[in-house]
């Protein structure tokens, strides 16, 4: 199969590596030609391209890794090759699916997706096909999507290391990833910025702080971009934080040890759960 990547960033450039060996033909778009040099120097791709002119009208997959916004305007300054399959791995899909939809020829078909993976660090050097191991995987059904285009692309990405792919609406995707997804982002930016710095925080911190501030190492582009396009589902998650966390802090102003261990019996308990699934 003839696949491309467009977008050689942490993601794309982890898909490619993912099928390196795999038999399939991939190739790389990115604006970037020394990304596109590294990516062929690794045996990633077989050849890169500024842009996709030449390459799309040739592919069966292509698996566009760019900005919401971007995807868009991908879509619409290429023609893509009947029978092909497009997908994306974008963190939002309400607000631009069905303008996608719209912009494809009724001979390409859009399956959405979305590896719940990445990394801190932007580029396409810290990019590994360990990225996605034992990681899980939305597809995204829409009522347009044929049924043998989703088992397509539930087979496929299975074999990049993923441990889990479940099928979910646009809908129901954009209010589980509020919460799976964005809230602990807009939680570590919080936590790290309240720190008023009157002590010399690095000195001071253990694992918990480590691990809880880890993605508060943030592309300020894309993930406002994320949060603004999701907003209310992302606020409605917050809320629901909030009321816990004010329910902490009422057990602390009522001194009420009761309270305070039964929600950490009931958080014990989730997160055991979490662990088995």
């Amino acid at each position: 199969m003839k696949i491309t990547i467009v977008g050689l960033g942490v993601i794309g450039g982890s898909f490619a590596k993912a099928l390196k060996g795999q038999g399939h033909e991939v190739y790389g778009i990115d604006v970037d030609k020394r990304t596109l040099q590294m990516a062929k120097d690794d045996g990633t791709i077989i050849e890169g391209f500024v842009d996709g002119k030449e390459i799309i009208p040739q592919s069966d997959l292509t698996i566009i890794c760019l900005y919401p916004s971007l995807v868009i305007d991908f879509i619409k300054n290429n023609t893509f090759k009947k029978g092909s399959i497009i997908t994306d791995a974008v963190g939002i899909k309400t607000y631009f699916l069905q303008e996608a939809f719209n912009l494809i020829d009724e001979d390409v078909e859009f399956v959405s997706g979305h590896p719940m993976a990445g990394r801190e660090k932007k580029g396409y050097e810290y990019a590994s096909k360990e990225v996605f191991a034992n990681a899980n995987y939305i597809l995204i059904e829409h009522p347009v999507n044929k049924k043998e285009s989703i088992s397509f692309m539930e087979s496929f990405v299975a074999t990049l290391g993923f441990k889990s792919v479940k099928i979910m609406s646009p809908e129901a995707h954009d209010e589980v990833v509020s919460f799976t997804s964005q809230l602990p982002h807009a939680l570590a930016v919080a936590l790290i910025n309240s720190d008023n710095q009157k002590y010399d925080t690095g000195k001071y911190i253990g694992d918990s702080y480590r691990d809880l501030t880890r993605i508060a190492n943030i592309n300020e582009n894309l993930w406002s971009e994320l949060f603004l396009k999701n907003r209310d589902h992302l606020l409605a998650s917050i809320n629901s934080f909030e009321e816990q966390l004010d329910m902490i802090k009422q057990a602390l102003y009522d001194d009420d040890e009761a309270k305070l261990k039964e929600m950490f019996i009931e958080s014990s308990l989730r997160r055991e759960k979490l662990e088995k699934k």
